[in-house]
């Protein structure tokens, strides 16, 4: 289930909730009570590096128009 940040306009205070997707939109109340409230704009940060699919061994080249390297 995706999370979700927000802001407490009266207090300051930020929060995540877990919800589903459907009710990303729905008015949020902060840990305090407070009802006025605004969804943040998360970012996802991705790290890392993924290593290339390793290619078949033997005969043929690597792809292009043809897939085996036949083009001239």
């Amino acid at each position: 289930m995706p999370h979700y940040e927000y802001r407490c306009k009266a207090c300051g205070g930020t929060f995540e909730l877990n919800r589903p997707m459907s009710e990303s939109s729905a008015p949020a109340t902060c840990p305090d009570g407070h009802t006025d409230t605004v969804k943040l704009l998360s970012t996802v940060a991705v790290t890392g590096s993924a290593a290339a699919p390793a290619r078949p061994s033997g005969g043929g080249g690597g792809g292009g128009c043809c897939g085996g390297g036949c083009c001239g």
